[in-house]
């Protein structure tokens, strides 16, 4: 293990130095969540991506994290040596540790069965995928979180929903489900002139929904930290436990993106949007009913 390097690029002593997590016998994933903002921006990347994929982190190579993760290989390997690992194959190997040694119960993964033999195609590979992500997202949901951003669509006079890039489809979507049950939402997809209008019209009554995968994109940072300045309500749907946009908002609601593929999954994400709806629609779902047949009429 190399010795911990200060920010000014001498080594410190050998009581002061950074340990990595099997010297201190600490799991990574809470090592790395402790040490979060010492890192650089792409360093952090890393960072969110194996605290949040754990199992992808201990078993794929330097180059299909880095991918994963939309940064360099050599950036990994510079990430792993900032936590005092000689490389990444170090670092891996406190991923499969901490892997094996978490339990099916509360504070480990639930692993769904097998959908497929162990000969899987990668068309089946991915649906499997699929079929955890689902699992993993709805055992790491709190009944808490839920229940406060329902509250929080419910009683908002306007829902302002952010969302770039491939998120804009979701956005879009989640504004199609709350206009279902009438309710007033808008969506900023981009920097346009037109989205800047809406930001500029939150108050304390509008609730915000930020959307994001892996890093937000700045436009989704933003929008939060106006929202809080504002005092809006706001509420973050993310992949990124360690995401800006999770730390900023008042509610935080986690899926689950784990995939083979190249591409990150957003089967749970669709998901979770569609049961967060059904959830203010079973409210008062007598009066949702009038609002959806009203609205299909128009």
């Amino acid at each position: 293990m190399k010795q911990a390097v200060s920010s000014t690029g001498s080594a410190t002593a050998t009581s002061t130095s950074a340990k990595s997590p099997s010297a201190e016998r600490q799991a990574l994933s809470a090592y790395i969540r402790s040490r979060f903002e010492d890192f650089s921006r792409s360093q952090k990347d890393v960072a969110q991506y194996i605290v949040d994929h754990l199992d992808e982190a201990a078993f794929q190579t330097a180059e299909e994290l880095a991918r994963r993760a939309n940064t360099s290989s050599s950036t990994v390997v510079r990430f792993s040596q900032a936590l005092g690992f000689e490389g990444f194959p170090e670092l891996q190997q406190a991923a499969r540790d901490e892997y094996r040694r978490r339990a099916p119960n509360g504070n480990g993964t639930l692993t769904a069965a097998p959908l497929f033999s162990l000969d899987q195609t990668e068309f089946e590979a991915v649906l499997a995928a699929d079929h955890v992500n689902v699992e993993d997202t709805a055992h790491k949901l709190s009944r808490s979180s839920v229940e406060a951003a329902i509250n929080a669509i419910v009683s908002a006079e306007k829902v302002l929903i952010a969302g770039t890039d491939q998120m804009a489809f979701f956005a879009s979507y989640l504004r199609h489900l709350l206009m279902l049950l009438d309710l007033r939402a808008e969506i900023v997809a981009s920097p346009s002139q037109e989205a800047l209008g809406r930001l500029s019209r939150i108050d304390e009554q509008t609730l915000v929904v930020g959307l994001s995968a892996g890093r937000p994109h700045p436009l989704i940072t933003r929008t939060i930290k106006l929202a809080r300045h504002r005092k809006a309500p706001t509420l973050a749907i993310t992949d990124a436990t360690l995401s800006e946009v999770a730390r900023l908002a008042r509610i935080r609601l986690y899926y689950s993106s784990n995939t083979p593929a190249f591409v990150r999954s957003h089967t749970a994400l669709l998901s979770l949007i569609q049961a967060l709806a059904y959830g203010v629609y079973s409210r008062d779902a007598q009066s949702y009913d009038v609002r959806i047949k009203a609205f299909r009429l128009k």
